[in-house]
């Protein structure tokens, strides 16, 4: 009798026990959700900052400069004695010249390192090379700048006499050599998600390894490629450092890559580093080349996603 009630405290107490535990498992069920929506919210509100901050000041700046000799103007000399300039034609060249240098040596590259890791490395050959591959992309984009300066440029001087120390060439390949990992990576994750047996019927038809991987598998990963090539436009788009050290302080509205130039970021790195009062036109000019450049990066974004969904295939 004793132990049937004891049994029966026993159980009410447990009934006691799960009940408490339920409430708790419910509060921290309303709980976890919350946090994590004021997690992700960070990242949301500190975008809505940045682009509110830039329109503000820009628009201080619009307010100073005319928005068509800002958009058109072919002088940028914003430090000039008697009467700045402000046109930003110039910086966009001087980005573009070093951005189209750098695609031209990092697709080809990339690509033909995708198509190898993914169609003719091996299990092992591609573990030690990918991460080798991947080791460019986390060093410093400072330590890229020098190595632009005090290797790449020398040597490109005694191919092209005519080089200046500054200039668009020396910059431009080894922004090429930075964003190629991403490429390659992207490239190759895209290429591997292709069906083997893609892969396979084309062999059984045929057709040669470089014939499956240049009509069959290429075609199939098109739109992870594209997307990889168009962010790795993105990313060297706004490289700072590299053009900053290499590239030179000369803005120029020309096609002349062997002379020294000016790009967007590297102007802004001039401007931040003290040469201009807070509040002045200057000061001011930076937060509208900047929001020049957002504009420039969320276009590539944005392409680069379009064409993902355009061209993407699902097995």
């Amino acid at each position: 009798m004793a132990q049937k009630r004891l049994t029966g405290h026993s159980s009410v107490q447990e009934l006691i026990a799960k009940s408490s535990n339920k409430k708790h498992k419910k509060m921290i069920e309303k709980i976890i959700p919350i946090i994590l929506l004021l997690i992700a919210s960070v990242s949301v509100l500190t975008t809505f900052g940045i682009v509110f901050t830039l329109i503000v000041e820009t628009g201080i700046f619009f307010s100073r400069v005319r928005i068509t000799d800002f958009l058109f103007g072919t002088e940028w000399f914003p430090f000039a004695n008697t009467e700045q300039l402000f046109g930003i034609l110039p910086l966009i060249a001087g980005t573009l010249k070093v951005t189209l240098i750098a695609i031209i040596v990092a697709v080809p590259f990339g690509i033909a390192s995708a198509v190898f890791l993914s169609e003719y490395a091996s299990d092992n050959t591609r573990r030690i090379i990918k991460p080798i591959l991947e080791v460019l992309a986390g060093i410093p984009t400072i330590v890229y700048g020098f190595f632009a300066l005090t290797f790449v440029t020398p040597l490109l001087q005694q191919i092209i006499p005519g080089l200046k120390i500054f200039n668009a060439l020396s910059p431009g390949i080894v922004v090429g050599i930075m964003i190629l990992p991403m490429i390659a990576s992207l490239s190759e994750d895209a290429m591997s998600s292709v069906p083997k047996s893609i892969r396979e019927g084309a062999l059984a038809m045929g057709s040669t390894k470089l014939e499956v991987a240049l009509k069959v598998v290429l075609p199939a990963a098109l739109s992870g490629i594209i997307a990889s090539v168009v962010l790795a436009i993105s990313r060297a788009i706004g490289e700072t450092m590299i053009v900053s050290l290499a590239g030179g302080s000369t803005p120029k509205f020309d096609f002349n890559v062997t002379d020294s130039i000016q790009t967007m970021t590297a102007y802004i790195v001039q401007v931040s580093s003290g040469d201009a009062g807070y509040g002045t036109t200057i000061y001011y000019s930076i937060y509208s080349v900047g929001f020049t450049l957002f504009i420039f990066t969320l276009l590539m974004n944005f392409i680069a996603h379009v064409i993902s969904k355009k061209y993407r295939e699902e097995y």
